[in-house]
């Protein structure tokens, strides 16, 4: 299951030419009589709404129409049916007590005919003896993929956490969950959500699974559940929020529009938590994009000669930066024109700042690609280097291979996650149902139509309601979405000054999960409080 989870966790980055190998056409074929939505630019305006200007269609979100007809609901079974366990619990967030309630439950979310589509599930935590919930900040959280279950984000930003190592290396069961002192529940309240086909969430029965899975598809179905549930629970006025990692962020990114467009739900800020790049690259910004995020892994490592090694991560990085940016950039654009002279140089450069060799380096054309760079790093050492975390190391029997056979970092923690949301969304949340948990769904092939677009649909909700914030949240060690790589998509938005003030930056030691280090979830709790703290006000 592992390293299932990886091959379909790249399919988020944008930049990775690795990514679609070995992958099989994994959804069940539509069955007869399936009615399949397409998106489209625009939800049909309902009588008596009044008109908007409209953007250019690139800047706009792309919306699925209304499903027409009485004959794809009569060919339905039996409809869905919506559940719910409340609970009630106290735990010790921020250094306060805060007592809240748990909320598991499914939603029935169903088309503009009413046709049940699709059964939604989360768990809501929300804060208990609140003069006025109305005035509470209310964030939508879920992981990336795509086809990966909330769990982590729930196991790792909820109230109730795994334990861990300090650095985030995995236990042996017994797995033990405690009071998660990092929730974000003492500034917001937090619903985490699975997307359809992962966790607990389903297509309707004699629902086609296409309609699912795709850029614009998902944030469609997505915005549909928030609006299901700020207007189930009341919460149309307060402050929102959309958390999402990996993938998740180009879901938010996305939703941002989709909510604007299609429902007029405006947000008060996102967070991007390990970012996915927005854009469609090409080869050589892939290489440059990934190089300081080697650098800082080599740093970490202790491969650096004397005077790099003796800085901090933060200053090695920014040192990294200047130099893909400047003499490597300019290398590889260069090519073949470079003199003898000027490829000696490049290449001696950038084995200096990776701890590659020379050789290595020339070898690969000054092109590493990060699906070779995991086992060649430490390949004098027979150890692999960790995609989702660098700090990890594993062992693999084939020291000479060009490919390593797991990832290190979530082969150490994932059996931990899983098994204690298992325990936890039971014995606690006192969920009943003998459903099986999809923690990693099959949701090959992935509508990719817009991917591309997301960023420039962020950019158009971000001039349009200019106090909407966002805060990207990036590892230094995460080498399945490079801190430069979101970097370089920001840089070239096409901001107005006074809007691209709204985006800041922070960054952690610790990988793409930032939140299993606990070092680094202490830094991540307090700049994200401090983010929706300075967000809600007027």
């Amino acid at each position: 299951m592992g390293n299932l989870r990886v091959a379909i966790a790249g399919i988020a980055i944008c930049f990775a030419v690795e990514l679609a190998q070995g992958q099989a056409q994994q959804n069940r074929p539509s069955q007869a009589g399936d009615q399949v939505t397409t998106p489209a630019a625009q939800r049909p305006q309902q009588s008596g709404q009044q008109q908007r200007t409209q953007l250019p269609a690139e800047s706009q979100p792309q919306l699925r129409p209304q499903e027409q007809g009485r004959a794809a609901q009569e060919r339905r079974g039996r409809p869905p049916e919506e559940k719910s366990s409340v609970t009630h619990h106290t735990a010790r967030v921020g250094g306060q007590q805060i007592p809240y309630t748990a909320t598991a439950a499914t939603y029935v979310i169903r088309a503009d005919d009413g046709t049940p589509k699709a059964t939604f599930f989360f768990v809501a935590y929300t804060k208990e003896n609140v003069a006025d919930p109305s005035r509470r900040p209310l964030s939508f959280v879920y992981n990336g993929g795509p086809g990966s279950a909330s769990l982590f984000t729930h196991m790792g930003l909820g109230p109730r956490r795994v334990v861990l190592q300090p650095d985030g290396q995995g236990t042996p069961a017994p797995y033990e969950i405690e009071d998660n002192r990092d929730s974000f529940l003492d500034a917001t309240d937090m619903v985490f959500v699975d997307a359809i086909s992962t966790g607990y969430s389903r297509p309707a029965p004699g629902e086609a699974v296409n309609q699912f899975h795709g850029v614009i598809e998902d944030a469609n179905w997505f915005a549909d559940f928030i609006y299901e549930y700020v207007t189930r629970n009341s919460r149309w006025a307060s402050p929102k929020y959309l958390i999402g990692e990996s993938y998740g962020t180009t879901r938010s990114a996305e939703l941002s529009g989709v909510l604007q467009q299609r429902h007029e739900i405006y947000l008060n800020g996102i967070v991007l938590l390990s970012s996915v790049a927005f854009a469609n690259w090409g080869a050589d910004d892939r290489s440059v994009f990934f190089l300081p995020t080697y650098v800082t892994t080599a740093w970490y490592h202790h491969l650096l000669p004397p005077d790099l090694q003796k800085l901090t991560v933060d200053q090695v990085a920014e040192k990294a930066r200047d130099f893909a940016h400047g003499e490597y950039a300019q290398a590889l654009e260069k090519g073949d024109r470079l003199s003898p002279e000027e490829y000696k140089k490049v290449v001696a450069d950038v084995a200096r700042y990776t701890g590659l060799s020379q050789k290595y380096v020339e070898e690969t054309n000054l092109r590493i690609s990060p699906f070779r760079w995991f086992k060649e790093l430490e390949r004098d050492k027979r150890r692999t280097i960790g995609r989702l975390d660098s700090r990890f190391e594993g062992m693999e029997a084939d020291a000479a291979g060009e490919r390593v056979e797991y990832d290190a970092s979530e082969a150490s923690y994932e059996g931990a996650f899983v098994a204690t949301f298992q325990d936890y969304v039971r014995r606690e949340l006192k969920w009943d149902s003998d459903m099986y948990y999809t923690v990693t769904a099959r949701v090959q092939p992935w509508d990719q139509t817009g991917n591309t677009a997301v960023a420039e649909v962020l950019r158009a909700a971000m001039t349009q309601q200019t106090y909407l914030k966002v805060l990207v949240l990036c590892g230094y060690y995460d080498v399945a979405t490079p801190f430069n790589g979101i970097e370089q998509t920001v840089s070239h938005m096409g901001l107005e000054p006074p809007v691209r003030k709204n985006i800041s930056f922070a960054y952690y030691e610790s990988g793409h999960m930032v939140y299993i280090d606990q070092k680094a979830d202490d830094k991540l709790h307090r700049d994200v409080d401090e983010f929706i703290n300075s967000t809600c006000k007027h």
